[in-house]
C-alpha cells in the first residue's frame, strides 16, 4: 500500500559534503543481519515460503478455471487476487533470496525506481480490488434476482480494469512524486527492497512536499476504499437481519466471512505500519512489519479465500 510520511521525520539535514557529492546511481539493500553461518538458513526458509505462496496462489486460480461450476463473479474476483499477490510478493522475494547469500546488495537506481512503481502498482490495485469484491457481495445479498444481470461478465471486467488504472496512475504518480527529489551521498537503505519512504530518508532535499502527496495518495488508496467497505457492509448486515430464519442469516453472512477477515488483516498491518505515531520504515519493526503485509498475507489470502470454501474443495477433490 502507498505509505504515509510523518512530520517528524520530514526534515533531514544535508550537509555540503554531501550537496557537494555526484547524484547517486545505485543504492545498497542493507536487509537483515548478513551472518554467514544463520544465512543458508534463512534463505532456506524464505525460498521454501516463496514457493508455498506460489502453490497456494496458483492452485485456486487453476481450480476456477477448470471448473465450470466456479465460473461466477465472486470466484472470478477470487481468481484475480492471488495473481496480485504472486505478483507485488515476486516484486520483492527474488532479490531479496538473492542478496541474502551475496556479498554485494547493491540495486540500481533505475531497478530500484521500477521496484518501486510495480510494488506500488499491485498494492494499490489489490486495495481497490478488495472494494469490488465487497459490492460483489452486496449485489448478490441485497439484490440476489438481479444478481446475474447486474454483476455481467463484462461489468466484472470492466470493475477489474478500473481497479488496474488506478493502480497504473496511482503507483506512477507516487513513483514520480518520491523520484523528483536528488539523491546524492547517503546510498544505503536499511531494508530489504525499495520501499518508497525508506528511499525518501536518502534524498538530499527537504521532503515535506511528500508529506502532503502520501496523505492525498493514503487517503485516496486507503481510506476511501475502507470507508467504501464499511458502508457497503452496514448495508449488507442491515438487509441480513430482515431474514426471516436464523438459518438464513447465517449462511448469508458466511459469504462475507472471507472478505472481513481478509481486509481487516491487510488494513490493520498497513495502518499499523504507514499510519501509526511514530513509526519509522527505517527500524528492523518497520522491515518485519513489511513482510507480514507483503509475503505473510500472500500466503494466508487464499487460504481464508479458497481453500476453506466448501465449493472450491470439491473443486479440488473433482481434480484429483
Amino acid at each position: 500500500m502507498p505509505p504515509f510520511q510523518h512530520p517528524h521525520s520530514c526534515p533531514r539535514q544535508i550537509t555540503v559534503q554531501e550537496l557537494n557529492q555526484p547524484s547517486v546511481t545505485e543504492f545498497t539493500l542493507l536487509g537483515f543481519a548478513s551472518n554467514p553461518r544463520t544465512n543458508p538458513l534463512l534463505f532456506t526458509f524464505f525460498l521454501v515460503f516463496y514457493l508455498l505462496i506460489l502453490v497456494s496462489n496458483s492452485l485456486p486460480i487453476t481450480l476456477i478455471h477448470q471448473d465450470t461450476r466456479l465460473h461466477t463473479p465472486m470466484y472470478f474476483f477470487t481468481s484475480v487476487l492471488p495473481l496480485l499477490d504472486m505478483g507485488h510478493t515476486t516484486t520483492t522475494a527474488p532479490q531479496m533470496l538473492v542478496h541474502i547469500l551475496s556479498k554485494r546488495r547493491a540495486i540500481s537506481f533505475a531497478r530500484c525506481v521500477a521496484q518501486m512503481y510495480i510494488f506500488l502498482l499491485f498494492e494499490i490495485t489489490e486495495s481497490w480490488l478488495f472494494t469490488i469484491m465487497f459490492m460483489d457481495r452486496y449485489v448478490a445479498i441485497c439484490h440476489p434476482l438481479r444478481y446475474k444481470v447486474i454483476m455481467s461478465h463484462w461489468m466484472c471486467l470492466l470493475m477489474v480494469g478500473i481497479c488496474a488504472a488506478y493502480g497504473v496512475v496511482g503507483g506512477l504518480s507516487y513513483t514520480f512524486f518520491a523520484m523528483h527529489f536528488p539523491y546524492c551521498g547517503l546510498n544505503e537503505i536499511d531494508h530489504y527492497f525499495c520501499e518508497v519512504p525508506v528511499v525518501l530518508k536518502l534524498a538530499c532535499a527537504v521532503t515535506c512536499l511528500n508529506d502532503l502527496v502520501d496523505f492525498i495518495t493514503g487517503f485516496n488508496v486507503i481510506v476511501v476504499p475502507l470507508s467504501l467497505i464499511v458502508l457497503v457492509y452496514v448495508n449488507i448486515f442491515a438487509t441480513i437481519m430482515k431474514i426471516c430464519s436464523a438459518q438464513g442469516q447465517i449462511k448469508a453472512f458466511s459469504t462475507c466471512t472471507s472478505h472481513i477477515t481478509v481486509v481487516t488483516m491487510f488494513a490493520i498491518l498497513c495502518i499499523i505500519t504507514y499510519m501509526s505515531p511514530g513509526s519509522d520504515s527505517l527500524s528492523n519493526n518497520g522491515k518485519k512489519m513489511a513482510l507480514l503485509y507483503n509475503i505473510a498475507t500472500a500466503f494466508l489470502n487464499p487460504v481464508i479465500y479458497s481453500l476453506r470454501n466448501k465449493d472450491v474443495k470439491n473443486a479440488f477433490l473433482k481434480l484429483m
